[in-house]
């Protein structure tokens, strides 16, 4: 399933259902489709996204084991050539961001949909 972010300030963003869904979640929206949010919201919305970024920052930056050394270090990577990395939050909803400070630009709604 594929979401479709909407509004009139910009072009429409796409993104997988599960994502789409977390990010709803996260800004504080549920999984009720279609839906949408009111220009007066859309700060908030926007905030609660950012906010959810920078724990998540914080979360990845506190697993970093600085005392490895290198061979330890290219050891594991070795062994984990076949996963792929995690694709962080920001990365993620980087086009939803750019959606949403258009919206609070131009003061529109934006809405959602299956599509």
């Amino acid at each position: 399933m594929l979401i479709t972010f909407s509004c009139t300030a910009t072009s429409d963003v796409t993104m997988f259902g599960d994502v789409a869904i977390n990010i709803l979640k996260i800004m504080g929206y549920d999984e009720k489709l279609p839906n949408a949010m009111s220009a007066k919201d859309v700060p908030q919305a926007l905030a609660k996204l950012k906010a959810a970024i920078e724990i998540e920052k914080a979360q990845q930056s506190d697993e970093v084991e600085p005392d490895k050394d290198i061979d330890q270090e290219q050891d594991e990577n070795e062994e984990t050539d076949d996963v792929e990395p995690a694709i962080s939050l920001k990365h993620r909803s980087f086009p939803l961001i750019k959606l949403l400070n258009a919206a609070i630009r131009d003061e529109c709604p934006v809405m959602w949909d299956v599509g």
